[in-house]
């Protein structure tokens, strides 16, 4: 009995056409990546715009040193100033600064037909991204205008809008696209399964005919199944990590909003569904081929 029970197990495994199997698993797993990847870098681009969303603190004309310094204690102690900025979420740009700034950018030297440098001090806070809805910021620069020795706070209002418009849609765009994309691969997945465990009908039932319980067909098929999982979950891994150094490589830009440890992520997320799926669709194939009656496998 044991004997007839290796015998069609090694018959099973031999003749399971695992390459097309590993084959569509890969393409379909590659795929996630790809728009896994996309979802990363669209985060990582939002985060950087909102950590640059600033407002203009310009001060009085004549202040101390010390009134200077009491406005920037101020405006650090504020419930509004990013906490998370990589760079300094308060800095102080002096007129003389800005004014040779200006000038360096325009080519224009305002300062010979005017006499004088109309420019005020001023400082550049990040603001949290809590705070960026249109509300919070009206209230922010009503709060600071009220601050000794301010003169007046600035931002670009519809600049703000847009992005928070903007970066709702394409979130909402790129997620609808990876659900619909996973339930496509699902079913992909599950019906290459299938159809490649179809010609392995009859060895189940020839296995059930001698006796082999249920677990023990399945057990075989299972673990190929997660070992082909496995397989191209590694192969997409791979060609995706391909595709991010070669696509960084030709745009040096996108190593600013690369997320290492989210992309490493992504790869072990694909490891484990590339798994999951190919061992559910194995198990619900084998499933149904045992509860056929001999005139339905046919």
């Amino acid at each position: 009995m044991e004997a007839g029970k290796s015998k069609f197990r090694k018959k099973k495994l031999g003749s399971y056409p695992y390459v097309s199997v590993v084959f569509s698993i890969t393409l379909a797993l590659f795929a996630i990546g790809v728009f896994g990847t996309l979802v990363i870098y669209s985060k990582e681009l939002e985060r950087t715009v909102r950590e640059n969303v600033k407002i203009q603190v310009y001060l009085k004309n004549q202040l101390s040193k010390e009134q200077i310094n009491k406005i920037q204690s101020r405006l650090k102690s504020s419930y509004f100033v990013s906490k998370t900025a990589s760079e300094g979420a308060i800095l102080f740009v002096s007129k003389e600064s800005a004014a040779k700034e200006f000038i360096r950018e325009t080519g224009e030297d305002f300062k010979k037909f005017l006499g004088e440098n109309p420019l005020r001090d001023a400082y550049l806070v990040r603001i949290d991204p809590a705070y960026h809805d249109k509300a919070s910021l009206a209230k922010i620069k009503k709060d600071t205008e009220k601050l000794d020795g301010v003169f007046q706070v600035y931002y670009v209002e519809n600049v703000i809008e847009s992005i928070n418009e903007n970066v709702t849609k394409i979130g909402l765009v790129l997620m609808g696209l990876v659900a619909l994309l996973l339930v496509t691969v699902v079913l992909l997945i599950n019906n290459t399964v299938r159809l490649a465990l179809f010609s392995q009908r009859f060895i189940i039932r020839s296995m059930q005919l001698v006796g082999a319980k249920k677990w023990f067909i399945q057990r075989p098929f299972l673990f190929q199944a997660m070992w082909h999982g496995a397989l191209a979950g590694l192969i997409a891994c791979l060609l995706l990590y391909l595709l991010v150094s070669f696509t960084t490589q030709r745009i040096e830009d996108l190593n600013l909003i690369q997320n290492t440890s989210r992309l490493y992520l992504l790869g072990g997320s694909l490891l484990i569904l590339g798994m999951v799926v190919a061992v559910t669709s194995t198990y619900r194939a084998v499933a149904k081929y045992l509860r056929l009656s001999l005139d339905e496998l046919f």
